[in-house]
């Protein structure tokens, strides 16, 4: 990284990774997208970061998705490639083992709408306007459906995805995409209070915990529980697991060496 796009920095034991282009509404362009993906694999290099934190800079936008100020630029495709960089940042969300929060402080679209679903859980400011507006330039939310035709009900996607209108906070909210809606003033706190429900648990429950429930997403009711039988075992013979069960029996507070 040789620009200053996304800053990224340890605030505890988490790992905040905000997208520094408030003057163009915090719009994806190589570095930023390059940014957020060196962000996400510093945090799991450092086994001190318990979760992961995504928001944008400034108060008006979280990510209006791909800067159309060089629309050549944010729709050129080098045809031999296989990969988009964007679709590579979603599947390394996917693949993730540390939880992640979006802090959406702003406007969230197109694009934005996609960093939104790749995180593990979202607080987002009463003010707040989604859509999926591609349809008005000629493009379309493809790379975005990917993830959130498994978070949001068919029948609102359609319409997001189909007439490019917008929607509101509560809306968003109701459709599962968001956990919180609080005011903008709040916002803040209740990312902190969130975070701080995170980093006092098991860091290796939650990081084997995110491994398993990825695994079963496309397993049928047999094939998981299976699994999932399996995976608890293995977790029994953890530190932390044995750490959590003497701690409860001692009535005190575990010391997770994350083991």
């Amino acid at each position: 990284m040789t620009d200053n796009s996304v800053i990224r920095e340890k605030r505890g034991q988490a790992y905040w990774i905000t997208i520094n282009r408030p003057e163009k509404r915090n719009a994806l362009n190589g570095s930023v997208i390059g940014g957020i993906a060196s962000g996400y694999r510093e945090a799991h290099d450092d086994n001190d970061v318990r979760v992961i934190v995504l928001t944008g800079a400034g108060d008006k936008a979280f990510c209006a998705g791909a800067d159309l100020q060089d629309s050549g630029a944010a729709f050129a495709m080098d045809f031999s490639r296989p990969n988009v960089d964007y679709a590579d940042l979603l599947r390394l969300s996917q693949n993730a083992t540390k939880p992640a929060i979006a802090r959406i402080n702003g406007v969230c679209m197109a694009g934005g709408m996609g960093l939104l679903c790749m995180t593990d859980m979202a607080v987002a400011a009463d003010h707040v306007v989604f859509g999926l507006p591609e349809v008005k330039v000629g493009v379309f939310p493809m790379q975005v459906m990917a993830l959130l035709q498994s978070i949001a009900p068919r029948r609102l996607i359609n319409e997001w995805a189909l007439t490019g209108e917008p929607f509101d906070a509560l809306t968003a909210q109701a459709a599962g995409l968001l956990n919180y809606v609080v005011p903008a003033a709040e916002l803040d706190a209740k990312v902190e209070w969130l975070t701080g429900r995170i980093v006092d648990k098991s860091p290796t429950a939650i990081r084997r915990g995110k491994y398993a429930m990825s695994a079963i997403a496309a397993m049928s009711f047999d094939q998981s529980i299976a699994y999932t039988e399996s995976q608890i075992a293995l977790l029994a013979m953890t530190e932390d697991a044995k750490e959590g069960l003497k701690a409860f029996a001692e009535k005190r507070k575990p010391s997770w060496s994350g083991k």
